[in-house]
């Protein structure tokens, strides 16, 4: 089991650390799904690669093994990165998360449209979505754990900045920020993480990394430091549980770990019904 599953429970665990940490900040800016969004114009932008500059495909994950493959996938969610950062108005009828809900409307039918050119298309999406944990190496994980480590530098270091704008928008617009070039910022990084993400474990399951576990710790506490360490926690151990039932069960390990992580929702709102009503001030802590 350790040998089979180890891979595959480290490169879950680096997911979680760096979306259990973002998905703080795309809970309380209020856009949830915009990791889906992204996620699936990165997996648009595989696929165009991998139909329309010929790549040689994984067997494993169909998805394009080589660097100008990734170029372009992280260039269609920069393109998409730069769209949400001047479409956060305070528009009456139009919230932002019309645009992304559209923008990922058309990534997906994008997907579908070139898989339908390819060989094996309907398989190809079922990776995209679904990803290959199992089937990860210590290379890409090492790999995969340097950009996130970089990122995860850059997000301390502008910590102040990106947890204002994301929890306190009127505050940063009162300070005189500008609120469209640090949301770029916060996006193109993000974009970064979500295009390496899809390719080790599919738009569904960065999805549930970045969303669940950011719930669960809103559930029990508004404080910044205390919501980071709640996202990290819940996400491990969904992580750990969901990789076991897939290993005793034989079933395919992306679902899993995804109805692991519903599983974990459940319970933490079964146990903050428990607790009462009553929930932290939101603090600088």
């Amino acid at each position: 089991m350790l040998q089979l599953m180890l891979p595959a429970l480290v490169a879950s665990l680096i997911l979680v650390g760096i979306h259990g940490y973002l998905g703080v900040h795309i809970i309380a800016r209020g856009v949830i799904f915009v990791d889906l969004a992204l996620a699936q114009v990165a997996a648009l932008g595989w696929a165009a690669a991998g139909l329309g500059l010929g790549q040689r495909t994984s067997a494993l994950t169909g998805l394009p093994e080589t660097e100008a493959s990734y170029a372009v996938g992280l260039g269609a969610t920069l393109v998409a990165a730069a769209l949400f950062s001047v479409t956060r108005i305070r528009h009456k009828w139009i919230p932002q998360e019309a645009i992304i809900g559209i923008v990922y409307v058309v990534a997906s039918a994008g997907t579908i449209l070139l898989a339908a050119q390819a060989p094996r298309g309907a398989e190809h999406v079922e990776h995209l979505l679904t990803g290959s944990l199992l089937w990860v190496t210590w290379p890409q994980i090492l790999k995969t754990a340097v950009v996130y480590g970089a990122i995860g530098v850059a997000h301390w270091l502008l910590r102040d900045r990106f947890f204002t704008i994301s929890l306190k928008p009127d505050e940063a617009r009162r300070r005189g920020w500008s609120i469209a070039g640090w949301d770029f910022l916060f996006y193109a990084l993000f974009g970064v993480v979500v295009t390496s993400s899809v390719a080790v474990a599919g738009v569904l399951v960065v999805f549930s990394f970045l969303v669940i576990p950011a719930v669960i710790a809103f559930l029990f506490t508004s404080t910044t430091g205390k919501l980071v360490g709640l996202a990290w926690t819940s996400g491990t151990l969904a992580t750990v549980l969901g990789l076991y039932i897939s290993y005793i069960t034989d079933w395919p390990t992306g679902p899993v770990v995804v109805c692991a992580f519903a599983f974990a929702l459940i319970l933490a709102f079964i146990v903050r019904r428990v607790m009462g009503p009553q929930v932290e001030q939101f603090s600088e802590a």
